[in-house]
């Protein structure tokens, strides 16, 4: 029998500042086979030592023979509604626990918390929301599957580039120029506002302290 599919979806919404449409800023230079497209969705992982969750029995052990439930997040997905006409940038994101439990004795349901949180230039944690996704084993059944969704919104404007950044940042440069070897980039002014335009939707499982070091150290 496949195993049934049951996921609480999370909605997070922000009012955060506006984004640039697809295409809004694109950086080449001819003949150097490099383009550069800034695009307002954010960039949507799962934060490092987050993507696994082991629970234990009893839960004080940390032996292996005590190991009751394994899971791990894959195929992270995501599909943003960048169409430039909403005042909101929607980032739709699924993925897939992966489950195995170590006694097939009877059928079980297990519930696992996990997280989505948007991360605003790089280390600003702005927004986060806690769901649960619950995975059902079949009695004589130790793996098992379910899906899960979340939702991150983000105000385009906070995403949007001043005129004069993004003037800075495209002008065309003659070569030969002391300009022309000067990433504008390098500009504190300049990083600063491109790193505070810059989002990401991270999901992963909301682990206890003891579970993150157990990640860590395994």
């Amino acid at each position: 029998m496949s195993p049934r599919f049951l996921a609480a979806p999370i909605a997070l919404a922000l009012v955060l500042g506006g984004c640039a449409s697809r295409g809004e800023l694109d950086i080449s230079e001819s003949g150097a086979g490099v383009t550069a497209v800034r695009t307002p969705c954010p960039t949507v992982g799962v934060p490092a030592g987050t993507g696994d969750l082991t629970t234990f029995d009893p839960a004080t052990s940390r032996e292996a023979t005590a190991i009751d439930v394994v899971a791990a997040m894959t195929d992270v997905r995501a599909t943003c509604n960048n169409d430039g006409a909403s005042p909101q940038v929607v980032t739709n994101i699924t993925f897939t626990v992966l489950a195995r439990r170590a006694r097939a004795d009877g059928a079980r349901d297990v519930t696992l918390p996990y997280f989505v949180t948007v991360v605003q230039g790089g280390n600003a944690v702005v927004a986060k929301r806690v769901g649960r996704v619950v995975v059902h084993f079949d009695a004589g059944q130790t793996r098992a599957s379910t899906n899960g969704s979340a939702t991150a919104s983000v105000d385009r404007s906070a995403a949007t580039l001043s005129d004069e950044v993004k003037r800075r940042i495209t002008e065309k440069r003659k070569a030969g120029r002391e300009s022309a070897a000067i990433d504008p980039l390098s500009a504190p002014d300049v990083r600063s506002a491109v790193l505070r335009a810059t989002f990401e939707a991270l999901v992963g499982f909301q682990l206890t302290d003891d579970q993150l070091k157990y990640n860590a150290t395994r």
